[in-house]
């Protein structure tokens, strides 16, 4: 298993190393955003928050934001974009933010590749407010295109990726005492950006694939957003 060294450099130099990386935040992730219903009173601390994309979308929802990477060129960039915004460099497993500040923590897609998946869990409810809610996006080992082997992850599978079923993941929720209000389908594929990459030839299975996902049910989604709540104490 690989080190939270090696981890920072394989961001660092090569998932964040183009200037090029992708800024724009598709639309069923601002259609997410609107869903949440953040006001200007709500706190919200986002986890491996990259570059600041999902951070802007959430700031311009009317939400104070915080924000967190490994990656000292990730947040560089993200500091840059929202001068306004606490975004620092660290680590999931200890975050160097105050217990009981946010109204909201969000991870989105990035608990699977964490070293310490439970004590990442246990240190976002750590910093949450009591009755706090937990946007937590993740992958599906039930998804239907990988379980007939088209699909064998992400670009970053190449540091760590540990994709798990829904019901696994569930279960790691309720062991950090975070209950599972909704499951929402991740719909983002939904766009010309995601279908139309790659050689001419597979766009159209692309976006076959793209168009099903939203009639496939739940067991079958590429990632799934688990929205949760503290459980009391």
């Amino acid at each position: 298993m690989p080190d939270h060294r090696q981890v920072r450099r394989f961001y660092d130099d090569e998932y964040y190393a183009s200037e090029s990386h992708p800024s724009v935040v598709p639309w069923h992730m601002r259609r997410v955003a609107t869903r949440l219903g953040l006001s200007k009173v709500d706190s919200v601390l986002d986890i491996a928050c990259g570059t600041g994309d999902w951070l802007a979308e959430l700031q311009r929802q009317g939400a104070t934001v915080s924000g967190i990477d490994i990656s000292a060129r990730a947040v560089a960039r993200a500091q840059q974009r929202l001068p306004d915004a606490d975004v620092r460099e660290g680590v999931a497993e200890k975050l160097p933010f105050d217990s009981r500040q946010f109204d909201l923590v969000t991870c989105m897609g990035s608990l699977e590749h964490f070293l310490d998946q439970p004590r990442a869990l246990q240190e976002m409810r750590r910093v949450a407010k009591p009755g706090a809610r937990f946007l937590i996006l993740v992958p599906n080992a039930g998804f239907l295109t990988r379980r007939l082997g088209w699909y064998g992850g992400t670009g970053q599978v190449a540091i760590r990726e540990t994709v798990r079923p829904i019901r696994e993941w569930t279960e790691m929720f309720d062991a950090a005492g975070l209950d599972v209000q909704a499951k929402w389908r991740d719909l983002h594929p939904l766009s010309r950006h995601w279908i139309c990459r790659g050689p001419a030839w597979t766009w159209l299975p692309r976006a076959a694939q793209a168009g099903a996902l939203v009639f496939w049910p739940i067991q079958w989604q590429y990632q799934v957003y688990f929205l949760c709540q503290a459980e009391s104490a």
